[in-house]
């Protein structure tokens, strides 16, 4: 007999049960370096905060166990994503962390579990229940209002003069810190007086037709509703370079859900940007995006979190404007005789640029440039992170995660400031008191005053 035949055979057996979203191979591949806890911007300033390695494979470990509950501590997760980056072995960390968190939000919804708990004759429990779900329901309140960003500005952009005042008016502010804990320290971002959206109507959309050239822009919330300067800059540049430009129909990239831990609001939106953008790619556009946060989401946060048609493709098809310009025009010889209005800028890169590895590119690009000095203020969190900065029991922790970029801007040579994020806009603007421009802006202003000069000379 072979010694095959006498060794017996055995069945593998299951530890975990399988979920619809298995991380188990990402917690087996953390061996608990704590890499990523080291450059965990949130873990630096709260010592109540267990960092990135406890709110992704250890709990995930944990709550495989019965009657183990997702830590409320998972909400203090800025979603910055720097612990993807930063861990050797490639462990899905934010892919874990927002999953976790969706669930614990999931998990607050306490009505159907009350009203269970009564009909089961259980009234301590339904009880009990209720009472840790009203304890909670104003920071719920407050992160969806958040969360949902897209839908304030629907409403504030329908009168924008009106939701300016009133959202910056002192005792509104002072409201909102008491009743939903929305930090009364920050000014309230301006809404735009003409969104991007309705200025591409009224431009007639797109002013070139090439398909051998052809984006498909995604403006997010942000560029459509605040600063459609950076939405329009966008369009002069990629036309310059005789582009096609398509504006599909989009809601939301879904970032703030994801940081708030409304999965089920994000997919609701991730279900339209998909199917429209994927229709554009279909028909030979890529995507590109103005704000990294959302080509951040296109890219990863999408094919990571949810299982949609189109989504893969969406994800293989997304730039970063800049980048894309980078990779398929040669935008040093288009600015090599080109010139700045002697301007000087600190430069911050965000750290969702950095996870697409974007962090030096706008220091590249100008560098060379006669009359701009650009200055890389380092590699620190800006500490806004989204609406993190926006939750009054954050705010402090936010300013503190922010002074090591604060102090770095302080110290450049420039006292305007540069980055691809808007929220790192606020934070930069809000901590040094500097004006903020867009990278696309400055290379818009740069390289059609130069076509504008050289089509009057």
């Amino acid at each position: 007999m072979s010694d095959t035949e006498d060794t017996p055979s055995f069945d593998p057996v299951t530890v975990f049960e399988s979920t619809e979203q298995d991380l188990r191979s990402g917690s087996d591949d953390c061996y608990k370096c704590s890499t990523c806890d080291s450059v965990c911007p949130v873990a630096s300033v709260d010592s109540s905060f267990p960092g990135p390695k406890f709110q992704g494979p250890e709990q995930w470990r944990l709550t495989r166990k019965e009657d183990t509950e997702i830590d409320d501590s998972i909400m203090g997760c800025s979603n910055c994503m720097r612990c993807d980056g930063a861990c050797p072995s490639s462990v899905p960390l934010s892919q874990m962390h927002n999953t976790a968190r969706g669930a614990y939000v999931e998990n607050q919804r306490f009505v159907r579990s009350a009203l269970a708990a009564l009909r089961s004759g259980e009234l301590r429990r339904g009880a009990s229940i209720v009472r840790d779900g009203v304890s909670d329901l104003r920071e719920r309140i407050r992160n969806r209002l958040l969360a949902n960003y897209y839908t304030a500005g629907r409403f504030a952009s329908k009168l924008p003069r009106v939701a300016n005042a009133f959202t910056n008016f002192g005792p509104t502010r002072w409201l909102l810190e008491r009743v939903l804990g929305i930090t009364s320290e920050r000014s309230f971002p301006s809404f735009a007086t003409q969104t991007f959206r309705e200025w591409w109507t009224e431009r007639g959309g797109a002013q070139l037709e090439n398909p051998d050239k052809r984006v498909a822009y995604f403006h997010g919330c942000y560029a459509n509703y605040n600063t459609p300067a950076v939405g329009k800059a966008m369009v002069r540049v990629f036309e310059s370079f005789g582009y096609e430009v398509l504006v599909p129909q989009q809601r939301c990239s879904g970032t703030p859900m994801f940081a708030n831990g409304r999965l089920d609001d994000a997919k609701r939106h991730a279900e339209t940007n998909v199917e429209s953008l994927a229709e554009a790619i279909a028909d030979g556009a890529d995507v590109i995006a103005s704000c990294t946060s959302c080509s951040m989401a296109l890219r990863q946060e999408y094919p990571e979190l949810f299982d949609l048609d189109g989504i893969d493709s969406v994800g293989e098809n997304t730039y970063e404007a800049l980048e894309y310009l980078r990779l398929n025009e040669d935008l040093e010889a288009a600015l090599a005789e080109t010139a700045g209005d002697a301007e000087e800028f600190a430069y911050h890169a965000p750290c969702h640029a950095r996870n697409q590895g974007l962090d030096r590119q706008a220091v590249e690009l100008f560098s060379d440039v006669d009359g701009v000095t650009i200055e890389d203020v380092g590699d620190s969190c800006s500490g806004i992170s989204g609406t993190y900065g926006w939750k009054a029991e954050k705010y402090d922790y936010s300013m503190a995660i922010g002074d090591t970029m604060f102090a770095e801007m302080e110290a450049a040579a420039g006292e305007q400031g540069m980055t691809e994020c808007p929220t790192c806009a606020m934070q930069m603007s809000h901590g040094t008191g500097y004006s903020i421009t867009h990278p696309l802006e400055l290379l818009a202003d740069i390289l059609i005053e130069e076509q504008s000069a050289s089509s009057n000379g």
